[in-house]
């Protein structure tokens, strides 16, 4: 054959997923509420402070780790996209770190992937009073809404992320944006007379 007919064969648009994340009330929720893996809260609100994905938080160690004086920056090989990342991370993201050990340790030690983690996610969820579905990539997603919803511009949020165009992180912005509208009805309504 001459022609190749896969070649105009045009794909269909994806459908932009829903990204089920928390809001900052729900993270607080959960950083006072028991979760049966320390490992894995430890783990998940650091993800909620920084951004990175359970791939990367699971192959972390402590030579990736950089404290420098009253910064501390985390510089890693991205899983997904294998780039080189170098992220900035807050005071209290660091303390979920603990404490240095040797530079070739795992700084999550025991973290696993699995239906036992993922249950208690979900456990850990419904005693903290969140009553959504969550998984450990929530995490994520709820680090780039609470980043824009708190006056981060979207070309940072899609630096620390890690993607590579800047419309990935766009649908993040689209559900600030629905915040904005759901808060435009959340006053109750006046009797007015005029």
């Amino acid at each position: 054959m001459t022609i190749n007919y896969a070649s105009k064969i045009k794909s269909f648009e994806q459908a932009e997923s829903q990204r089920e994340y928390l809001t900052f009330e729900e993270v607080q929720s959960l950083a006072k509420s028991e979760c049966k893996y320390p490992v894995l809260k430890r783990a998940f609100l650091f993800s909620c402070l920084s951004g990175l994905r359970w791939s990367d938080i699971n192959t972390l160690v402590w030579s990736e780790v950089r404290d420098e004086g009253d910064v501390t920056k985390v510089n890693f090989r991205q899983e997904k996209t294998d780039g080189v990342e170098y992220l900035y991370i807050s005071k209290q993201a660091r303390e979920l770190l603990g404490e240095r050990q040797d530079q070739q340790d795992r700084v999550f030690r025991g973290l696993k992937y699995g239906m036992t983690y993922n249950t208690e996610i979900i456990r850990w969820c419904n005693r903290a009073g969140v009553p959504k579905h969550i998984t450990f990539h929530s995490a994520r997603h709820t680090n780039a809404v609470l980043l824009l919803e708190n006056g981060a511009d979207i070309y940072t949020v899609s630096k620390r992320l890690g993607h590579r165009e800047i419309r990935t992180t766009a649908i993040y912005a689209k559900i600030v944006d629905k915040k904005m509208k759901e808060a435009a009805e959340m006053i109750p309504e006046l009797k007015i007379e005029i």
